[in-house]
C-alpha cells in the first residue's frame, strides 16, 4: 500500500513539475495531448515568410499550374464569396483561431472560421479504398514519436491553396504535421504533393500560440452584403477538367 501511493505521489509531482517547467502536458495514453484552442498567423500567401510563418517561394508549377495560376481571378467568382468550404489548407491559413479536441482515438479540428470541423482518426486505419470527393479530403492521423502526422486525400478540387490563389487539383495530398514543443507552442507543417500542378512538393511551416480564450460563431452568410447585392459573382461548378 505504501509503495503504491508513493507512485501515485511521484506521479503527481512529476505532473506539477511539468505543468510549472511548461513541459507539453500528456494523454493517459502517453501521447502529447494538443489539445487546446491555438492562435494561428494569418497566410493568404503561402510562398511568403512573416511572422511564425514560413512559405516556399518560387513555386515548382508544372505548365498546367502555371497556366491555372496565371489565369486566376478572385473577382470572377471565388467559390469564398459564396461562403462555400475553405477546404483545408484555407481553413489552416484564416486569422482566426482554431480548437483542438483530442482522445486516443480522434483528433478534432475545430475552426472557428465559418465553424467548420474536420475529424481525423488516429486508431491505426488505413484510408478507403473508394473516396468520396470532399472540400476538406479525407485523414488518417498516426504518431511519429511525438508528432501527429495527418495525411490527407480526396479533394474535390473546387478550392484553393491559399488566398491569391495558388491552384491544386484533385490529385491533390496534404502531409500535416502537429508537434506541442512546450505547453503554449505548436509547430506545424504542411506538405503539398499535386503532380498536375507542381513537378515537386513544397512546404510551409509555422507556429501556433495557445489562446486563453474561446471559440465564437462565426457565419459567412449572415452579413454578405456584396454576394447578395451582386458586388461580386456566385460561385458556380467548374466543368469537369478533361483528361488526356
Amino acid at each position: 500500500m505504501q509503495r503504491a501511493l508513493i507512485v501515485v505521489a511521484l506521479g503527481i509531482a512529476v505532473t506539477a513539475f511539468a505543468q510549472e517547467s511548461g513541459a507539453p502536458p500528456r494523454l493517459g495514453n502517453g501521447k502529447p495531448d494538443l489539445s487546446g484552442v491555438w492562435e494561428k498567423p494569418y497566410v493568404p500567401d503561402m510562398t511568403k515568410n512573416a511572422r511564425n510563418q514560413r512559405g516556399t517561394p518560387d513555386l515548382p508549377f508544372t505548365p498546367a499550374g502555371l497556366k491555372d495560376w496565371q489565369s486566376y481571378d478572385a473577382a470572377n467568382g471565388d467559390y469564398t464569396g459564396s461562403c462555400l468550404p475553405f477546404g483545408m489548407t484555407r481553413s489552416f491559413n484564416s486569422p482566426y483561431p482554431m480548437q483542438i479536441v483530442q482522445n486516443a482515438a480522434y483528433v478534432a479540428l475545430l475552426f472557428e472560421q465559418n465553424t467548420w470541423f474536420h475529424v481525423v482518426p488516429t486508431d491505426g486505419r488505413q484510408v478507403p479504398k473508394e473516396l468520396e470527393p470532399t472540400w476538406f479530403g479525407t485523414s488518417i492521423g498516426r504518431w511519429d514519436g511525438d508528432t501527429l502526422v495527418v495525411d490527407t486525400t480526396g479533394f474535390n478540387g473546387y478550392t484553393r491553396l491559399d488566398t491569391i490563389g495558388h491552384p491544386h487539383t484533385d490529385t491533390l495530398s496534404l502531409r500535416q504535421s502537429f508537434r506541442r514543443t512546450d505547453r503554449d507552442h505548436l509547430a506545424y507543417t504542411v506538405t503539398v504533393t499535386d503532380p498536375e500542378t507542381y513537378t515537386k512538393p513544397w512546404t510551409n511551416e509555422r507556429t501556433f500560440t495557445l489562446s486563453k480564450g474561446d471559440l465564437i460563431e462565426y457565419s459567412c452568410e449572415e452579413n454578405n452584403k456584396d454576394l447578395r447585392e451582386g458586388h461580386i459573382k456566385q460561385w458556380t461548378l467548374p466543368e469537369p477538367k478533361k483528361k488526356p
